[in-house]
């Protein structure tokens, strides 16, 4: 196997193409299937629902497209965050930070695909206890990202490596 795709980054790309293939099923199932856009909402347990929203921005509303301009300039930035994912993946050695990077790159492919094909962001993923909502309304790709995130974060904020200088003074002795 060639030195660009060692088994951790394709396990990881497989992952990112299992997490988008996925998400485009649930959302095609939710859409047509189920036919949320016209039910709105549908019960399933005392904590989580089925609510269809039309979600035109990016994490948590911002940078919402109220034009076509708008639209595929948010098209083009995801997409050029994608890349930069995928060059990370590709440059990165440890898996648990490819694993993270996988989970990024498998939803943002997954949201990207609905705004060009929609205009939009389909979100249907309804958490509450009673009437507290702790998250907005959100899809697996959002909760993919999410998580991905998160383990980025931790393993930069809990790995230690040791200084270059310190392991040559090791080697040394």
């Amino acid at each position: 196997m060639s030195q660009l795709f060692t088994r951790n980054r394709l396990i990881g790309l497989i992952l990112a193409a299992a997490i988008y293939f996925t998400d485009q099923w649930i959302k095609d199932y939710v859409t047509w299937t189920l036919k949320l856009p016209e039910k709105g909402k549908i019960d399933l347990l005392p904590f989580f629902d089925l609510t269809w929203v039309e979600n035109y921005g990016v994490s948590l509303g911002m940078l919402t497209a109220q034009s076509m301009e708008m639209r595929w300039g948010l098209v083009a930035l995801t997409s050029l965050i994608a890349l930069v994912v995928v060059v990370w993946i590709m440059r990165e050695k440890a898996f648990g930070d490819i694993l993270g990077l996988s989970l990024v790159l498998g939803g943002a492919a997954g949201n990207i695909d609905d705004r060009m094909n929609f205009g939009f962001v389909v979100d249907y993923a309804d958490f509450h206890i009673g009437t507290f909502r702790p998250f907005l309304v959100f899809n697996l790709a959002d909760a993919a990202i999410t998580i991905g995130v998160l383990i980025i974060l931790a393993r930069s904020f809990l790995s230690r490596e040791k200084p270059e200088t310190n392991a040559a003074a090791g080697k040394a002795a």
